[in-house]
């Protein structure tokens, strides 16, 4: 553990100015509701380095604080909580990790020049394009998680034949098929059908029975969706007799939705790092360990480490730019090319806020029980016109 931190630690007293005052940092983030799932994992990982920032002599000559607002996972409070973290000082935002309910409170942080963060959003429009110059997001883009499954697919599993199962409900399940219906063809695959859902419906077997009347199974079925609605998609694809391999985002990492669908086998996600200490990375698990140690349990899901991640680059980011002001911390960010991390290298463009490209660990639920069992880079990065469909 000394080594990770010790690894991972901003050099301090660099900077070129100083401030008179604490940096604090506005968390408006689901407390409750059904983001609050999400959000809770990126927030402990993110006061952990905030934590190791402050224990090793603070940003700019300053101590980080943090004060918080809680959307309650409803988009009118989520713009309640940013202008209430603007009035009550906040020199940088982090926002929920959905882009439909962390949107308004960046929005509200851009209003006021202030740098925002998504804690783990992966749609495009959690940036540049959906709320502004300053806005961004640490996690990999929905659409990367795609194209990384249909590429994987193609190449281990020699898959040739796809069928998706869009629930489109929110943005970022929109994003993981954009990804698979770009890169599946480019790999050698056919898509042979396709079809949409909402995630509150109880039953999808008018969908079901659209798959069943193929002329052959398909050897993929492409889920996007999230918990609930797609461990009830699963259950009853499986109860139907599909025994198709099953491909879907980081939204569904975890094993707490497992009993959901029981022996659940040959079902495979995508993460930016595995929550289980098997991640093909050593520094990865130490800070799996790390974040165990500080929270009294390990991440429930890999949405736990942009957290981390955000409050890093954008710390070294201020500290380039020697001072918190939105326009100055946002081109040292634009700046990072392959800028090292413990989750892998991170890169900003004057275009893209996120990452369209990334290294990610393949995770297999077999009998019930998931495991990473590789990890995959896409060929070549998503292109911001298929990002923007």
């Amino acid at each position: 553990m000394k080594h990770f931190l010790t690894a991972t630690t901003i050099t301090l007293g660099l900077a070129t100015t100083a401030m008179a005052e604490d940096i604090t940092i506005g968390f408006a983030i689901a407390k409750s509701g059904w983001v609050e799932a999400y959000d809770a994992p990126a927030v402990a990982a993110a006061r952990i380095r905030i934590d190791e920032i402050n224990a090793n002599g603070g940003l700019l000559g300053n101590q980080l604080k943090w004060i918080e607002a809680d959307t309650k996972s409803d988009q009118a409070q989520s713009a309640s909580a940013g202008l209430q973290l603007v009035d009550e000082g906040a020199d940088m935002m982090i926002v929920s990790c959905d882009y439909d309910f962390g949107a308004p409170a960046a929005l509200a942080a851009e209003g006021a020049g202030l740098n925002s963060f998504f804690l783990c959003a992966e749609d495009i429009k959690a940036g540049i394009q959906g709320v502004g110059p300053n806005s961004f997001s640490a996690s990999v883009l929905a659409a990367v998680q795609g194209a990384t499954v249909a590429e994987w697919s193609a190449q281990e599993r020699d898959a040739k034949t796809g069928y998706v199962l869009l629930d489109t409900t929110i943005e970022y399940d929109k994003g993981i098929c954009t990804g698979f219906d770009w890169m599946f063809p480019k790999a050698g695959g056919e898509i042979v059908g396709r079809d949409t859902f909402l995630n509150g419906d109880a039953s999808i077997a008018s969908q079901i029975t659209r798959i069943k009347s193929l002329a052959e199974e398909p050897d993929v079925i492409m889920l996007c969706s999230y918990i609930p609605g797609a461990a009830s998609a699963v259950r009853q694809i499986r109860a139907a007799g599909i025994n198709s391999t099953i491909l879907n985002g980081s939204a569904v990492d975890g094993s707490y939705w497992l009993d959901a669908a029981p022996d659940l086998s040959n079902f495979i996600v995508p993460v930016q790092g595995s929550i289980y200490g098997d991640d093909t990375r050593p520094a990865v698990n130490e800070f799996r360990d790390a974040f165990e140690a500080a929270t009294g349990a390990g991440p429930s899901s890999t949405y736990a480490y942009p957290g981390y991640l955000l409050i890093d680059l954008w710390a070294k980011a201020v500290e380039r730019a020697g001072t918190v002001e939105a326009s100055a911390v946002t081109a040292e960010l634009e700046n990072m090319q392959n800028e090292p991390t413990v989750f892998g290298p991170r890169s900003f463009s004057d275009q893209i806020h996120h990452q369209n490209t990334a290294e990610m660990q393949i995770v297999e639920i077999t009998n019930g029980t998931p495991g990473v069992i590789g990890s995959f880079t896409i060929s070549e990065p998503v292109p911001l016109d298929v990002l923007l469909k």
